[in-house]
């Protein structure tokens, strides 16, 4: 439950779909990125945000 799915409020029309795909997008990303432990990559890029930037290749 790192992403607290449970007190999510999305409920209605496609949006629940959308937000579990974007989930498995960035659980994805961590993994490819070598994170086996979610919850640690999770509160590492929300420290350090432009290191979740490059997992997208956004950054510069």
């Amino acid at each position: 439950m790192t992403f607290a799915e449970d007190a999510s409020r999305v409920r209605t029309g496609t949006a629940p779909r959308a937000m579990a795909t974007l989930r498995n997008l960035a659980i994805g990303l961590m993994r490819q990125a070598g994170w086996a432990n979610l919850a640690a990559a999770t509160d590492h890029h929300r420290s350090w945000p432009t290191h979740a930037l490059e997992l997208l290749l956004l950054a510069t």
